[in-house]
């Protein structure tokens, strides 16, 4: 997406800002953000400033300086250009929980829907692969409307669409007849056991209790489609694995233990906690730098993408899994 300048205006027209529009994500400055909050600049800086001394955001990745022509001394006319700094989506967002706006939704809702339109003009799709695109999107705005959220599972999902929007692209360049993204691990060292999570599951659960945050119901099987869905996990043709990368069974591994329903209670919870144990056991959850590849609202929100999606969508969820795995190294 190149650089590119859009009017933003408030649903009651109070309100116009120019967005600037790059890197695959909206940019305001400071004097923007106060506008579009309705809140002075010295009570932005001061939420900016606290988002980022509690580590919720890394000022390298969200700050970015813009050059900006501004009026200058007495002479009428006069313009000077100066660095500005800019806040990307994601400090947008979290500043709009913190200030309690609704504007905050408003725009994040109309931001969303302008890099969708940007991102579908810049590449060219066939047909096939525009649909991919779309359908993830319908998939996430379906969760947002018929899921109840807490407010941490809710930015979680808006943290998937600011964040993880070149995902979104990656599966729309996606072969067809051969959707797989390049570069994954096959070197997988740990292999799930039934077991072996049932002991993990029993101790999440005292856990769990312990903190009066689940009852004697989680984590019993209905039946036997648990140990169904790992061995399904780790069949094997011709002695390879049917799914030979981290990436795939940790994806299957997240979507066959939410979607089976196998126990009474915390079917979520216990395929979210899975999928990061067994990334984990592989050594496969962390980035390069040691920040994690999936923080807990972006995992929760992919949990809950998962939950909501209906079974013919199975391919496309499985692909956004191994999507964001695979490019958050």
């Amino acid at each position: 997406m190149g650089n590119k300048i859009e009017i933003y205006q408030a649903a009651d027209g109070s309100t116009q800002i120019e967005v600037k529009f790059e890197q695959d994500t909206v940019w305001l400055n400071r004097q923007q953000i106060a506008v579009l909050f309705d809140r002075d600049v010295k009570t932005i800086g001061k939420h900016i400033n606290n988002t980022f001394r509690e580590k919720e955001l890394e000022p390298n990745v969200v700050v970015a300086k813009f050059a900006t022509t501004t009026k200058h001394g007495a002479i009428k006319g006069k313009t000077q250009t100066i660095e500005v700094e800019h806040y990307n989506l994601d400090v947008i967002i979290s500043l709009g929980y913190r200030v309690k706006s609704q504007r905050g939704t408003q725009f994040r809702q109309w931001a969303t829907q302008k890099l969708k339109e940007l991102l579908i003009k810049g590449y060219t799709f066939n047909q096939n692969r525009l649909n991919q695109l779309q359908q993830t999107i319908k998939i996430i705005s379906s969760a947002i409307k018929e899921e109840p959220l807490h407010l941490q599972e809710a930015k979680g999902l808006l943290e998937i669409i600011s964040n993880y929007t070149q995902s979104f692209v990656l599966l729309s360049q996606f072969d067809s007849q051969n959707l797989k993204p390049e570069n994954l691990n096959d070197n997988i060292t740990y292999e799930i056991q039934y077991n072996e999570a049932k002991k993990a599951i029993e101790e999440l659960k005292k856990q769990l209790i312990k903190k009066h945050e689940a009852t004697e119901l989680f984590g019993q099987e209905k039946d036997n489609s648990f140990a169904g869905s790992l061995q399904s996990i780790v069949q094997t043709f011709d002695g390879n694995y049917l799914y030979p990368t981290i990436e795939e069974q940790a994806a299957h591994l997240l979507y066959f233990v939410i979607k089976n329903h196998s126990f009474n209670d915390g079917n979520k919870r216990i395929g979210a906690f899975l999928f990061v144990w067994f990334l984990e056991k592989n050594k496969c959850r962390f980035k390069a730098n040691g920040e994690l590849k999936i923080n807990d609202n972006g995992l929760t929100a992919i949990a809950l993408l998962v939950a909501q999606s209906k079974p013919e969508e199975k391919d496309i969820m499985i692909q956004l899994i191994i999507s964001i795995i695979s490019n958050q190294s």
